[in-house]
């Protein structure tokens, strides 16, 4: 890849606007946003199709690494993080995520694409359904947050999410206030982003060793821009979660998501 074209800046530092947002806003890590669009970018810079899915998944790990930080210290400011929870779930994810990284490298980019179009359309349904919980359902033993931890970080690894997209909802389903799921999921996808991209960046070393400002699966020019962008505006969004409902707004959000995926998936066909 050569030197960055001024559109390609701004298109990177658009993304991470949003991003940071969405993230700070949903507890999200915004791989559901950054892959389909990196994926569309990737391919316009002509980069090789067999290798932009794996480019697009590890470069968006990479960027929700900061993302994720700035998240999780604008929802602790606000008392919003369960510590517990953080901790014992974020063991699980770490191997998880690291695991299915091996995975994901050696898996065909046709493949990734259609499992992350449809994890993407289940979790949408689920956000725009907004389904409740019984009453009766209390947060699960450390055993059971220990193997939700390693099943979200997999499935993380393998989609490139920063886990809101699935910790949000099972937190919800165990009756934890949707406002400290949110915080909560902001914290742990600092653990995934973290895992995810060491992955990325071990499996990809061979495969893109001779590529400018690319290490493993993962682009630097555009992990720095993004995340510069999305450090700034991840505290908005944390700000405006505890002012105003969620529910309207995943709704929006879940039709953005099946967008986006079909996107991305009629980029690599």
């Amino acid at each position: 890849m050569m030197l960055l074209e001024t559109h390609w800046v701004l298109s990177f530092l658009a993304l991470g606007t949003f991003v940071g947002f969405m993230a700070g806003l949903l507890g999200i890590g915004g791989g559901g946003i950054m892959v389909p669009v990196l994926t569309t970018i990737f391919i316009y810079q002509g980069i090789p199709v067999e290798k932009v899915i794996h480019l697009a998944l590890g470069t968006s790990m990479a960027s929700i690494i900061v993302t994720s930080l700035s998240s999780m210290r604008a929802h602790n400011a606000k008392g919003a993080v369960v510590w517990n929870i953080v901790k014992i779930m974020s063991l699980g994810i770490i191997l998880g995520t690291f695991v299915a990284t091996f995975i994901a490298v050696n898996t065909r980019p046709l493949y990734l694409a259609l499992f992350f179009s449809l994890f993407m359309a289940y979790v949408s349904s689920q956000m725009f359904l907004d389904k409740k919980p019984k009453a009766s359902r209390k947060l699960a033993g450390n055993g059971g947050l220990l193997f939700a931890g390693s099943g979200i970080g997999a499935i993380s690894a393998l989609v490139s999410i920063g886990g809101g997209s699935l910790t949000v909802p099972y937190l919800v389903w165990q009756n934890v206030d949707i406002k400290k799921a949110i915080g909560t999921s902001a914290a742990i996808g600092f653990p995934i982003s973290i895992a995810g991209t060491a992955g990325y960046v071990i499996n990809g070393w061979t495969v893109t060793s001779g590529s400018e400002y690319t290490f493993g699966f993962v682009y630097a020019p555009a992990v720095l821009l993004i995340s510069a962008a999305s450090f700034i505006t991840a505290p908005y969004g944390a700000r405006l979660a505890h002012k105003i409902p969620v529910a309207s707004l995943k709704k929006i959000f879940a039709l953005l998501l099946i967008l986006l995926s079909l996107k991305m998936l009629f980029s690599v066909l």
